[in-house]
């Protein structure tokens, strides 16, 4: 008798700065109701993955779920933190600008220096090279070298012919890279910790090429899933502003305080992304000789009365909580669709994920997840060709 082929299951999580608030929310809330459908104690979701790709503040969220950390953990932190964080809005006209540009860096290093505490007070001195040990869930999380300007994935040594580039980097190291936003944030040194701390690496935010990280998370699953192995790729977004604009003939000719100085590039710049993204990834999965399915969590549409506290570096106590609001709706509406999972494949593939969650051991670092629980800890045969 035959054994059917477990999927290969890949949690892709978009950048957005504070909007990460949503995104941590949204799978807290959608598992916590499962959790009580099932009559268990809180899920496990990062074991419910093979493999987690992040950018950004989804990088940071993935890095927590890797480490089984409890996602009400990283909530607080963009809650408690947030404004530590992002120590100074963008200005918005250039009588603003002008002092902004002498006071910015130094609002830039006490930011670093406070994600910088936060981040290891939730993640400790975890490497990437302990969770793929300890947990067997790989990791790959985007950034930009800044010594090339070349991209640059951070991941853990889950191919067997690995350099073991990344093995000794901290998962909190590897979140400052990855969410290291220019204008928003300082760019991060990070030592070589393989080499006794000697020398650095400059990073920038992974959002830069790969915002929406799907198609490192297609390319990635491919090479470490087995030959035939289904592939499932879940997609999780920050609660994005709705994209698009009109825009009169005469007000094409913007100039820096139009773009909010740079700020409103970085928004065009992850809404573009997260569509034509989505969009290649879906294309490419028709043609490889395997089943590849890739959806994005479902979400409503964004209400006017929200958009107001969707910028990227918005801190305000009212913020925070039109987003956790938002999805808290978001996850209600997916918890109903599980109710039409017998004729809408989408909804199935989502009650199948949480359903077969494991439960949260204390502490989770302590122990490898086993095979009936979730990934195993087999490390592919294949080549890293893709490790960048």
């Amino acid at each position: 008798m035959s054994m059917e082929i477990k999927p290969f299951r890949v949690l892709s999580l978009d950048g957005g700065g504070m909007r990460g608030t949503y995104t941590a929310t949204y799978l807290d809330q959608v598992a916590s109701a499962f959790a009580r459908r099932r009559k268990i104690g809180p899920l496990d979701m990062g074991a419910s993955f093979n493999l987690i790709v992040g950018t950004s503040t989804g990088g940071i969220i993935a890095c927590a779920l890797a480490a089984g950390v409890p996602l009400s953990k990283v909530v607080d932190l963009y809650r408690l933190h947030g404004a530590a964080i992002f120590r100074r809005p963008l200005p918005s006209n250039l009588i603003g600008a002008v002092p902004d540009s002498f006071r910015r860096p130094a609002a830039l290093a006490e930011g670093e220096a406070a994600l910088q505490l936060a981040l290891e007070n939730v993640l400790g001195h975890i490497t990437l090279k302990d969770i793929y040990e300890q947990r067997g869930i790989a990791l790959a999380i985007t950034a930009v070298e800044m010594s090339q300007h070349h991209a640059w994935v951070f991941k853990t040594p889950h191919f067997a012919d690995t350099t073991h580039r990344d093995d000794a980097y901290t998962l909190a190291e590897v979140c400052l890279a990855t969410s290291a936003a220019p204008i928003f944030r300082s760019m991060a040194a990070i030592n070589h910790a393989d080499n006794g701390g000697k020398g650095y690496n400059v990073f920038v935010d992974g959002g830069l090429w790969a915002n929406n990280p799907v198609l490192v998370a297609l390319i990635e699953a491919l090479d470490i899933a087995e030959p035939g192995q289904p592939i499932e790729i879940y997609c999780l977004g920050t609660c994005p502003v709705p994209a698009g604009e009109q825009i009169a003939r005469e007000n094409v000719h913007r100039g820096l305080p139009d773009w909010q100085f740079g700020g409103d590039v970085a928004a065009l710049s992850i809404d573009a992304q997260q569509f034509a993204y989505d969009h290649m990834a879906k294309k490419l999965a028709r043609h490889f000789n395997r089943l590849c399915t890739i959806i994005r969590f479902p979400a409503d549409k964004v209400p006017a009365a929200l958009i107001p506290y969707l910028d990227l570096d918005d801190t305000r106590e009212e913020a925070i909580n039109a987003l956790i609001n938002q999805a808290r709706t978001d996850a209600d509406m997916t918890n109903s669709k599980c109710a039409y999972r017998d004729r809408d494949p989408e909804a199935a593939m989502i009650c199948s994920l949480f359903n077969s969650a494991p439960e949260r051991t204390e502490p989770p670092m302590k122990r490898r997840v086993s095979l009936e629980q979730g990934p195993t800890t087999t490390v592919s045969s294949r080549k890293d060709d893709t490790h960048v």
